[in-house]
């Protein structure tokens, strides 16, 4: 009973048997046909279509050489136009980039196209994936539209020393997604490029000159008209003054303790700290010797 149980399972069902009995006179068909023919005969059939195959591989190799050399061509061309027109070296590199990676597609597609492969098809997987990867990086996309902002408006260059909120220091680099900041005691500070681009900052160095500006408070016992002679004088000697412009000394505010007068003068933009804190010490010294008084706050504790 067990055995011939086995028996049966071993045996084809019989729908197996015939398909298996339909591929075996197939093949001896097939066999049969090809028996009679010569070498030439057999090959008579694929010599046109390896023929089309070769002539489809020359052209397309000649068209990729072709298309190669017009892509530099191009490129060239356009990248010696944004340097005419002063463009940022970073945004002509990226420029550059884009225009080279848009050439070779361009390209491929004409390749694959004659070569006889469907391009629709690779043409919907690059836009599911650009779909992708868009919403994944959506912030990084903001500040790479900063950063092309940025480069092409150009509302600061590097060796600009800019305030943006709370950071504040000379710009070493503008990236396509970060800014960095070298800052006065030599620290490094990165900057995303989307919130440069959204918000108001100040650009310190961006005119070749500046306005000094210093608040210095007297006495009101003090002699006013000899304080205002010193301040002029200090001013119109000092070494960094561009002598095209006056020296301005000016009352600006009778505050509760003091007399407030303010000293106006013009300097370079490399010579602005230099020339305050100078002057910030020269008056002082000045004042000092000549008896006009700093009045500073105090505190008078009575005790009864």
């Amino acid at each position: 009973m067990i055995e011939s149980t086995l028996w049966q399972a071993a045996e084809p069902s019989t729908s197996e048997s015939e398909t298996m009995a339909l591929l075996v006179e197939e093949l001896a068909e097939g066999a049969k046909k090809w028996q009679g023919l010569s070498l030439s005969e057999m090959l008579e059939g694929y010599i046109p279509t390896l023929a089309d195959g070769i002539l489809r591989l020359a052209l397309a190799f000649v068209l990729f050489w072709i298309g190669r050399r017009i892509i530099t061509w191009l490129v060239r061309l356009c990248d010696r136009t944004f340097e005419r027109q002063g463009m940022e070296l970073t945004v002509r590199r990226f420029l550059r980039n884009v225009l080279t990676a848009l050439g070779y597609l361009i390209l491929l597609m004409i390749l694959l196209q004659l070569v006889g492969i469907a391009v629709t098809s690779l043409a919907a997987v690059f836009a599911s994936a650009g779909v992708a990867i868009g919403l994944a990086m959506q912030g990084s996309l903001a500040n790479f539209a900063g950063g092309l902002l940025i480069l092409l408006m150009k509302p600061f260059v590097i060796g600009d020393y800019i305030i943006q909120g709370d950071c504040e220091g000379t710009v070493r680099e503008i990236g396509l997604v970060y800014t960095r900041l070298q800052t006065p005691d030599n620290r490094r500070v990165m900057i995303p490029n989307g919130k440069l681009a959204d918000s108001s900052l100040i650009n310190v160095t961006a005119n070749p000159t500046r306005r000094l500006d210093i608040t210095v408070g007297i006495g009101y016992s003090s002699d006013l008209r000899l304080a205002k002679e010193l301040l002029q004088k200090l001013g119109e000697k000092d070494p960094a003054r561009l002598q095209e412009q006056d020296v301005q000394v000016f009352v600006s505010e009778l505050s509760d303790s003091s007399v407030d007068l303010g000293l106006r003068l013009w300097v370079t933009s490399e010579d602005y700290w230099a020339a305050k804190w100078r002057l910030t010490e020269e008056i002082k010294l000045a004042f000092d010797e000549a008896g006009v008084e700093i009045p500073f706050r105090q505190v008078d504790v009575h005790m009864r």
